[in-house]
């Protein structure tokens, strides 16, 4: 029964995973779904909205825990909610899953991924050791691993939860802004364009119009100039620290 308990997080998130991938879920992981249903989930955001808040929030943390692909629920968010809530949504729903994955890696996991990658992690060891906090926050806001290892790794390296949910939570809003705002821009675009959604590709719908893209791109570019400003400034600073 012990043996059980202890690997019980791992086998529910391998068997949600085979579970999501033999039923065919991934293909509803697509942007242009959201186009062609737009009439029926805008529909059902307007009817039932808190419920349907609710519910993106919680399938956003599953689909994190289970380590799925979620980033096409980042775009979802603008588009169902508009970024000024879809944005939230997605950083309390992402936060929620990513602690689910926390404890789940250091229970069952922990053992066998540090066997694994033990030399990588060995690599961010004395990174992490010099400043914890700082590390950490460095890991989400600069996208250079994938969001499932940034959400196991800091559990190997022995991070604070607490330390784990400030920065998780805080570390991800650039990235999951900009995201959100190009489903924004793509709903607005939709009810400008006044056209059947089934009949729209989303490609052409985005190169449609710029100006409600802009704010998306404005955010993009932001983000992606994140990790040049930090190395300028930011981590200067904390070497001659």
């Amino acid at each position: 029964m012990a043996k059980l308990k202890k690997w019980l997080p791992l086998l529910v998130i391998v068997g949600g995973f085979a579970l999501a991938y033999f039923m065919g879920w991934f293909k509803y992981l697509n942007p242009q779904l959201l186009v062609e249903n737009a009439d029926y989930l805008q529909n059902l955001v307007r009817d039932n909205f808190l419920l349907v808040l609710l519910g993106f929030i919680a399938l956003y943390a599953i689909l994190t825990v289970f380590m799925l692909p979620a980033s096409i629920l980042t775009v979802a968010s603008g588009f169902l909610f508009g970024a000024y809530v879809g944005a939230p949504a997605v950083v309390v729903g992402a936060t929620i899953g990513a602690c689910g994955l926390f404890f789940a890696a250091k229970t069952s996991l922990q053992d066998m991924l540090k066997g694994i990658a033990g030399p990588f992690i060995s690599k961010m060891e004395k990174e992490y050791n010099e400043s914890p906090f700082s590390y950490l926050f460095t890991l989400r806001l600069i996208p250079v691993f994938p969001f499932a290892v940034s959400n196991i790794a800091p559990a190997l390296l022995g991070a604070k939860f607490r330390d784990y949910v400030i920065t998780t939570a805080l570390g991800i809003i650039p990235g999951t802004v900009a995201y959100s705002f190009i489903g924004h821009g793509l709903r607005e675009t939709l009810k400008d364009a006044g056209a059947d959604p089934e009949n729209i590709n989303v490609g052409e719908l985005m190169g449609a119009t710029f100006v409600n893209m802009l704010p998306a791109f404005g955010m993009l570019i932001a983000v992606a100039l994140i990790p040049i400003i930090y190395k300028k400034f930011f981590k200067k600073s904390a070497v001659s620290a």
